[in-house]
């Protein structure tokens, strides 16, 4: 059902909510929260669309405000989404004139009451979040640094940072970063440097090399490639690079010294998707913090002190051929065509891998050779009891005929 009213109130639209939820036969509430989103006409569209996704996992009440302000007198105008496929409600607000630059006047009234408060700005945001009259209502405040046209200023939201803030590219970095974390539970070892590579101006990116030079405390040096979005990301290690690649943008390769390479699905999330995400936890995101700070700390740091050492790079490169070819030859003989794989996939595991199957195939060999031999000497002492009972057989014959002679000898 849509309701189409001009020059309105935010009275008027919470009747139309009530009559609206009536007439499809629901007028109890069964939604979670209240999703604000403060966008520009042209992308109102895109963005209802993703909140409305996001809320088949949580149901909510969706305010879409669209500001436009002016020298005029202030005017709202309002559409009302109930049921047609939309999990929750949908408001589309237009605010003109005098009334645009006191939007919080027209939402708060139509805000559930004792539920979480989500206030996302598709089009990248102001620059402290909590400072917005919009912001100061949501319990949290999502941004997008990259559809910021002239570049996220993550220094202002470094200063001005509240908890309940966060931005797309810090969610967008979720499956990476878990990739990176259990790579080093699988693989403990010490990190000498690390990689971000990825499109030019990627605020993902950024992001990605200030919370490894956080976490790791070692260089990490950021270089471009054609994208799309993060190509890469590698930590040099003694034993090798740890490395994941992503040069499509939607299937990975994750590379562990010593293990064959595996592929990882790692497409590039949607608005809603990354919405719902966000929607899944209202606690503060104390790492995204923490890693806003590093951020302005690593701008003020010299280039040397974020470039990886041609001697690390080399090292681990020298380590992964070096663990390659070992699993060339196993025992001074070509390897099979499995252990050749492995071999190529590097590391020390194959290696290892393949001395194993080498032992066990002269293990298996060996058995052989002895289940032979038992087998023949089987055979040998079936013939000699088959000669035995023959040559029993004859004497038994010859009894009679023995007999009988006796007998005459003893006549005469």
């Amino acid at each position: 059902m849509i309701i189409d009213l001009t020059s309105t109130t935010s009275a008027e639209i919470a009747s139309a909510l009530l009559r609206a939820r009536r007439n499809a036969g629901s007028p109890a509430m069964g939604m979670v929260g209240t999703i604000v989103v403060v966008v520009d006409e042209a992308s109102h569209h895109d963005a209802m669309k993703a909140a409305n996704e996001a809320g088949r996992e949580h149901p909510s009440r969706v305010l879409v405000a669209i500001l436009r302000p002016g020298r005029g007198a202030g005017g709202l105008d309002a559409e009302v989404r109930v049921g047609e496929g939309i999990p929750g409600e949908a408001v589309l607000l237009r605010l003109h004139g005098e009334l645009a630059k006191v939007p919080e006047s027209v939402i708060t009234p139509l805000l559930l009451p004792d539920s979480p408060v989500i206030v996302w700005w598709p089009g990248g945001g102001p620059k402290v979040p909590n400072e917005d009259p919009l912001g100061a209502l949501g319990r949290r405040r999502v941004t997008d640094a990259a559809a910021t046209r002239r570049g996220a200023d993550f220094t202002a939201r470094a200063e001005g940072y509240a908890p309940g803030d966060t931005d797309f590219a810090w969610s967008r970095l979720t499956p990476w970063r878990a990739l990176m974390a259990a790579a080093l539970d699988q693989y403990p070892t010490k990190v000498t440097g690390a990689e971000v590579v990825s499109a030019k101006g990627n605020a993902s990116a950024d992001l990605m090399a200030a919370w490894l030079q956080c976490r790791l405390g070692v260089p990490v040096e950021q270089r471009n490639s054609r994208g799309p979005g993060i190509t890469a990301v590698r930590m040099f290690t003694p034993a090798g690079p740890i490395a994941l690649t992503r040069p499509d943008g939607a299937v990975a390769t994750f590379s562990i010294p010593g293990q064959p390479d595996r592929p990882v699905a790692l497409k590039r999330r949607n608005t809603s998707e990354l919405l719902s995400e966000e929607l899944r936890r209202l606690d503060p995101d104390d790492v995204y913090a923490q890693t806003l700070g590093c951020l302005v700390e690593r701008e003020k740091m010299p280039a040397s002190a974020k470039t990886v050492s041609d001697v690390d790079r080399r090292s681990a490169q020298t380590a992964a051929e070096k663990a390659a070819a070992r699993t060339t030859k196993v025992s001074g003989k070509a390897a099979s065509p499995e252990l050749e794989a492995a071999a190529r996939s590097g590391g020390g595991r194959a290696s290892s891998s393949a001395q194993k199957s080498s032992t066990a195939q002269k293990t298996a060999g060996r058995k052989t050779a002895a289940k032979k031999t038992v087998a023949k000497k089987a055979s040998a002492a079936a013939k000699s009891a088959r000669k035995s009972a023959t040559a029993k057989k004859a004497v038994a014959k010859k009894a009679p005929a023995r007999k009988a002679a006796a007998k005459k000898v003893a006549g005469r």
